[in-house]
């Protein structure tokens, strides 16, 4: 139920607003940097009226109006635009704002109001925002982008075309497959993103949050890494390593709320209290006169690429075969022994290729995943304590802890 009903007349308002809020950005980018621009704070509303007017005219039938409308605001723009070239100035956002100020206030009618909020909202922000922008992308590696730029057509291309159908006896869907490379490449990219944003502004304890959504085992073996090379930074190494192994725990949670939804009754309350288990692990007090090491991780790959997300996606078929074949000759006693060996490398293609929809074998395959975790712990630890023999004992500790309080949680009902 609509706490305020949207009249026609508080539709032209709200049209009338929304035109005033992006000439308003646009009269105050004139006055700021003394640049040309098309229209100010009376044009764009002035625009967005003419495109509610027309709106109105053709809802009672005079026909072409709302095309005959944006035509000529796209010809003024036009005008405008080669006007300005002549003068020297370049960019075509402010024309290009004005067509879509046009279709607002036609939106603003024809449609739910929040649509036409969101286009003059997004269009504000896009127009306000342009240096903090152009520094995003300043900072943006050429050759990330273009990773970025190749998965996504290697996904429009491969996607549409992949068969949406189960093959063999082991029900391997190529759609369900790939969807789940670009879920889990997408969650890994935010991490990725993140970690190269802010890694080399924030404590190596946070760069480790941030690493740890794209992979735990890969921030482990590279934190080890800063450590060996500056030893006094072994503490903060460590307490990176425990706190990028936390994010696994809700990483891997948000993977099984998007591809089967099912597990989490029996999934969720385990994952949480090992993650807030990893969270009091990781806490430290600083010696006095430490300083915080701030890092990005060189050696964390772009889940973009096209080469890892094949590699992923062969091993979540083999690891999807192999589980299967040992859950029917096995059961439940080999796939946990299978688990625990698993979990020596990056568990996330193995958790995902347990996700079957199987309801008597759910309780089976909740504690698979709670064991490959537990694994992978006890690997995390070999790997960190090798690479920093002073910080041995604490690792083989805490992480020792962690690890044995896996156990329970395994056997519980």
């Amino acid at each position: 139920m609509n706490i305020i009903e949207w009249t026609t007349e508080l539709r032209l308002a709200l049209a009338l607003a929304l035109g005033f809020l992006v000439g308003l950005e646009r009269e105050s980018t004139k006055v700021e940097q003394g640049s040309v621009i098309f229209g100010g704070v009376r044009t764009y509303p002035i625009i967005s009226l003419l495109g509610f007017g027309c709106a109105w005219l053709q809802r009672f039938g005079v026909g072409l109006m709302l095309p005959v409308g944006l035509s000529v605001v796209g010809a003024l723009a036009v005008i405008a635009y080669i006007t300005k070239t002549k003068a020297g100035h370049h960019g075509f956002t402010s024309e290009a704002s004005a067509l879509l100020t046009f279709v607002v206030g036609a939106v603003a009618l024809l449609a739910d109001v929040w649509i036409a909020m969101a286009l003059a909202v997004v269009n504000t922000v896009l127009l306000s925002e342009k240096a903090e922008l152009e520094t995003y992308l300043d900072r943006f590696n050429k050759v990330e982008f273009l990773a970025v730029v190749k998965f996504i057509l290697v996904t429009v291309i491969i996607l549409p075309v992949l068969p949406n159908q189960e093959y063999t006896a082991f029900g391997l869907n190529p759609t369900r497959i790939w969807e789940i490379v670009i879920v889990v490449s997408s969650i890994g990219f935010v991490g990725y993103f993140l970690s190269k944003r802010f890694g080399n502004k924030v404590g190596l304890w946070l760069s480790g949050i941030l690493g740890g959504i794209v992979s735990s085992t890969a921030t482990t073996l590279a934190v080890g890494r800063i450590a060996q090379k500056s030893p006094e930074h072994a503490g903060m190494a460590l307490q990176a390593s425990i706190l990028a192994s936390s994010m696994m725990y809700p990483r891997i949670l948000v993977l099984v709320l998007i591809i089967n939804p099912a597990f989490l009754p029996a999934l969720w309350w385990r994952l949480t209290i090992l993650f807030l288990v990893g969270v009091l692990l990781s806490f430290r007090v600083r010696p006095k006169g430490e300083s915080e090491e701030t890092t990005t991780f060189p050696n964390l790959h772009n889940p973009f690429e096209v080469r890892p997300s094949l590699v992923f996606g062969l091993m979540f078929v083999l690891l999807m075969i192999v589980t299967k074949l040992v859950e029917q000759r096995l059961g439940s006693t080999g796939l946990l022994a299978f688990s625990a060996i698993v979990g020596v490398t990056d568990i996330d293609p193995y958790i995902l290729s347990l996700l079957h929809p199987s309801g008597a074998m759910i309780h089976s395959v909740v504690l698979a995943m709670v064991m490959a975790m537990m694994s992978n712990t006890v690997a995390k630890s070999i790997y960190f304590a090798s690479l920093v023999p002073s910080a041995r004992k604490e690792s083989f500790l805490k992480y020792g802890v962690w690890a044995t309080l896996h156990l329970p949680l395994i056997f519980i009902q």
